[in-house]
């Protein structure tokens, strides 16, 4: 029996988040038997349960602020150790989900190293560079990844661009990398057109399907809020612009609305977090189009989603959003004028094109993005990938994997 450890989500059942909504599919579509899951669960309270078929063992950590993340991840890593050596446990794993521990890592990885446990390591985006970190805390992050690509036995990355920039920023660590992406559900929202749940939700915002354009992510000033609503407002479209975030309590929302008086522009809908899935699949499948603002990290969930169940996507022009939207969607840029341009094209389009643009949109996602071609991979990766811990040196041996080759920096 294999043994894979996974730390880094807030745990399943997944409610929200992409690593959440990873780890709950990763465990609930497994097919290979001979593989065991063991998922770190942020709690307030010690417990172990199953879920999917996983061990599920919840982690206590205290209500400290911001670096709540950080013991949660290290006090999940020193919960691994003790229950590998309490149950004798041999061909383990332990993959840690995004780099928040680089300046604790090496004594938790020496002893891993030591006990024989391989520890792979998804190193998400950039936070250093989110917007919502003061010049000391995104330090902390660049430092915090730099170690954790230094000492991790190898690098899972969800985007190519990310796997590109490790490689080019951390080359002379010589970096072991692979490249398996995120996934998205094609599937259609089971919910009906005519569910209570629905139409209460469109008439409470006011809102009509097929008539709106339609944003989800958190509000931060990476995701370019500003820009888009900016934009939007130039734009003569007779669409509104539905805004799903959480903005309670967000400094950002009160300067955005000063800066814009988007308040002015009835068009402009904040409708607040929707957590129900059907529900969320069905506003996006009802939307005319979907504008996608992030420009930090790698392969975004939310992007995905939309490219699964809306007709029209509008992205953010960097390579992140490139690399999965290809041409299937529009780009438009920081130039002023360049999103409100692209959404006067979109409102050209007639059935024909807007049919060919959603047919390449889900083509991008079954090609390369199902969650099922995504667990078949991870589970590859699990079964395949070994290396040899003799003393201080590894000796790694590497299979060429699913047609992504195990990549080192030369």
């Amino acid at each position: 029996m294999k043994h894979v450890f996974i730390i880094g989500s807030k745990g399943i059942p997944a409610r929200y988040g992409g690593f959440e909504t990873f780890v709950e599919q990763l465990t609930a579509r497994k097919t290979n038997r001979d593989i065991r899951y063991h998922v770190a669960c942020l709690s307030d309270r010690k417990g172990e349960f199953e879920h999917n078929g996983a061990r599920c063992f919840q982690v206590a950590v205290p209500a400290i602020g911001s670096a709540r993340a950080v013991l949660y991840d290290l006090l999940s890593l020193k919960e691994c150790i003790r229950y590998i050596r309490r149950h004798r446990l041999t061909d383990c794993k332990v993959y840690i989900l995004a780099c928040r521990i680089g300046p604790f890592f090496y004594p938790y990885k020496r002893k891993l190293e030591h006990m024989g446990v391989t520890v792979l390591v998804n190193p998400d985006g950039h936070e250093w560079k989110r917007g919502k970190w003061n010049a000391l805390i995104k330090r902390y992050w660049k430092v915090s990844e730099r170690l954790m690509v230094k000492h991790a036995d190898l690098l899972v990355c969800d985007s190519r661009g990310i796997e590109q920039y490790i490689h080019e920023d951390y080359a002379k660590y010589r970096p072991r990398t692979t490249f398996i992406a995120y996934g998205a559900d094609l599937a259609s929202s089971t919910m009906d057109d005519q569910s209570p749940e629905l139409l209460g939700w469109l008439e409470k915002h006011r809102v009509t399907p097929g008539a709106y354009y339609l944003i989800i992510g958190r509000f931060v000033p990476e995701n370019n809020y500003e820009l888009m609503i900016k934009e939007f407002m130039k734009s003569d479209t007779d669409k509104d612009l539905v805004i799903i975030t959480g903005i309670e309590q967000n400094p950002l929302y009160d300067e955005l609305l000063r800066e814009c008086r988007f308040d002015s522009d009835p068009r402009i809908k904040f409708t607040g977090t929707v957590y129900e899935q059907q529900l969320l699949k069905k506003i996006r499948e009802l939307a005319y189009g979907y504008c996608h603002g992030h420009e930090v990290g790698g392969t975004n969930p939310s992007l995905l989603e939309a490219l699964a169940s809306t007709k029209l996507n509008l992205l953010y022009d960097v390579v992140f959003n490139r690399e999965v939207g290809e041409d299937g969607a529009l780009y438009f840029s920081a130039e002023p004028g360049s999103m409100a341009a692209k959404i006067s094209e979109l409102e050209r389009y007639d059935d024909r094109m807007i049919k060919e643009l959603e047919a390449k949109a889900k083509g991008r996602i079954s090609a390369e993005y199902t969650w099922n071609h995504i667990v078949k991979s991870y589970e590859h990766l699990f079964h395949s990938f070994e290396v040899l811990h003799r003393k201080s040196s590894r000796v790694r041996s590497l299979p060429e994997y699913t047609g992504e080759k195990l990549k080192q920096s030369r």
